[in-house]
Parts: C-alpha cells; structure tokens; sequence
C-alpha cells in the first residue's frame, strides 16, 4: 500500500499543491511552521475522516478561504483509489467518485500508523493518550469497534446526564439499571477487541526493541481493566452506584481502561530514562506497523512526523532497519542522508513544497 499523489487546495497554509510521492522513503524538511506537518495531517484526514492536530475542522481551512479539498491517489495489492474530502459549511468525503454516507466506510481504504512529538510522552502523561492509541489502531482495523465504542460513549454520557439528575432532582436510582445494562454490553465487546489486540502487539513487540537496543532490553505489556466481561461490570457499576450519584459521573469503566510497559521488569514510565521512553513508543508503533499487516496483508503507510530528532544517530539507524516494504513519510527540520535506501527529499517552505 502507498500514496502516489496528493492534491491541496485552500488546506491549511497550502494555496495549491500536488505532490508526488515516493513508494519507499520521503523526506519532507523546512523550518518550523512552513506546513510540513499539514502534509500528514492531510493522509490522516484521507484515513480517518478527521484531524490529529484539532476537532475544529475549520482550523483546516486556509485563511479568509471558505473551504478546503483534500485529494489522496493510493494503491492498494488489488486496488487502486482516490478519497476526496471537502471541508466547508460541512463535510462531504468520496471514495472513487461515490460519496459516502458514514464515516466507517473510509475506514480500511488508506491505513496507516501515525507518529508524532506528543505520542513520545504517551507512556508518561495519563491513560487518555494510550486509549488513544489503542482506538486508531483497532478502529482502522475493524470499523465495528468504532461502532461499539461510540455506543458506548453515547450511553456513557446519558448515564452520567442521570446520575447528575438524581444527586440535583431526586430522580429514581432505578432507572440507573437500564444505562448500566448498555454500558455493560458494548463495554464487554470494547474490552475483547482491546485485549485481543494488546496480545498481538505483545507477540510483536519484545522482538522488535531487542532489535532496537541490541538485545539490551526486554520489554513487556500489560493491560489494564475493569470490565473483562458483562457480569463482572454490572456488579462494579452497582457497587459504586452511590458514588457515582455524588460525583456525578461514571468512575469505573472501559473509559478508564489503560496498559502498561515494563522495560527489564519495571514500569517504563515511573522508572525508565528518557530515551528508553522514547524507544519503547517507537517498538510500540512497529508493532502496530507489523499487526496491521497480518491483519490485511500488506504494510500500512508510516508517518513520522519531527521523529528523528528526538533519536540518537543509533537509535535512528536501529529503527529505520526495522522498516521493510512500508511507504514512510517522514518531516523535520533538517535534510536527512540515507546510504542503501530509495527516497525522495522534499522542501518546505512558505505554502510551497518543492521536490529535490
């Protein structure tokens, strides 16, 4: 799988711009804040129908512009394609000419993995981040996860729109029962999803980071959760229900669900250095990289954004030994050499991207 051409109007700093890039290794650098990161924040707009950078989807849309277009030409083993996003008093997405109606439809067209200078504190700031993760990665994959979980999240809110109700209005405890039941059910079907692909990255990642640190470290992953199945849910959701009623919110929950590293036994984020923080995102990532593939058979298109900066010149060598038959669009502020690899180096600069 690799993109071969985007096309911009009106996006973000981009007036006009059509980039063709390379099946292997492209290289975009320029100075801060001359657009190269919008480049990515476009192919994860073609993946994903939406921004890794914002919700507000007019921030996307070029100054005193009243809409913006993104085009994305992709080959697939089977296939080729083109997504094409328009964003403006709404949004219309289209997929080889036919408009599509929910947004799980584009979901699986361009899949990819994703990463960016925050995901390097995911194992250091709090669960949100690594639930985050976990979503992209299953929801790309198996777009009913993406059903379930905003299943969940709808009768998450109702739940804790009536617990508010009964601390404020003295409303029935009762009714509670009928949220807790939804709850409970797509938050048993969340949790096999999340488990069952925490084992694969599991099965991936330890051989991968022995590559990335000679054989230095071990790591391990653990995942976190109160709801492993209906029942057992239904009981906690029952046991804090008084709680909750106080609080005025849900406190347990696959909401609240998280994972853990361990590097030689300890937990990465309390006891590790910086750099083996780093290190162990960048196994995580490969390790979606390699779960995609068994999933759909073929390798999901990496972005790296400002990734190389935050690596020793080792590190970086380790890591990009480990990328094999994978499209990498990758930015920086500095040009990168590579010796034995096909790549394609791209300036930016002002709006204008020009190929070197």
């Amino acid at each position: 799988m690799y993109i071969e051409k985007i096309k911009l109007q009106n996006f973000r700093n981009y007036k006009e711009l059509e980039i063709n890039l390379n099946k292997n290794i492209n290289i975009i650098y320029g100075n801060n804040a001359q657009g190269k990161t919008n480049i990515l924040e476009a192919i994860f707009l073609g993946s994903f129908g939406k921004s890794f950078r914002t919700n507000k989807e007019k921030e996307m849309i070029k100054f005193n512009e009243e809409k913006s277009l993104v085009e994305i030409f992709y080959q697939k083993k089977d296939r080729d394609g083109k997504i094409k996003i328009e964003i403006g008093n709404k949004k219309q997405i289209s997929i080889n000419g036919i408009k599509i109606k929910k947004l799980s439809d584009l979901l699986g067209n361009i899949n990819i993995v994703i990463f960016t200078p925050d995901d390097i504190n995911i194992l250091k700031d709090g669960p949100a981040g690594r639930r985050r993760f976990l979503d992209i990665m299953i929801g790309q994959i198996r777009p009913n996860y993406v059903y379930n979980l905003n299943m969940y999240l709808k009768a998450l809110e109702q739940r804790n729109n009536y617990l508010r109700q009964i601390r404020e209005e003295n409303k029935k405890e009762e009714m509670l029962e009928i949220w807790d039941e939804k709850l409970a059910e797509y938050g048993e079907k969340i949790y096999i999803y999340r488990k069952e692909f925490i084992n694969k990255i599991l099965n991936k990642i330890n051989e991968i980071h022995k590559n990335i640190t000679d054989e230095k470290e071990k790591i391990k992953i653990e995942y976190l959760s109160n709801c492993d199945n209906k029942e057992n849910y239904l009981k906690l959701l029952k046991e804090r229900r008084k709680l909750d009623i106080i609080k005025g919110f849900t406190t347990k929950g696959i909401h609240r669900d998280d994972f853990v590293i361990y590097i030689n036994e300890k937990e990465v984020n309390i006891y590790g250095s910086q750099g083996q923080n780093r290190t162990a995102v960048l196994s995580l990532k490969l390790s979606e990289l390699q779960v995609v593939y068994d999933e759909i058979g073929e390798y999901p298109i990496l972005l790296l954004d400002d990734f190389m900066s935050e690596l020793d010149e080792k590190r970086r060598k380790n890591f990009l030994s480990n990328i094999k038959n994978t499209q990498v669009i990758l930015t920086g502020t500095d040009k990168i050499e590579l010796t034995n690899l096909d790549y394609s180096i791209f300036y930016a600069k002002d709006g204008k991207i020009n190929n070197f």
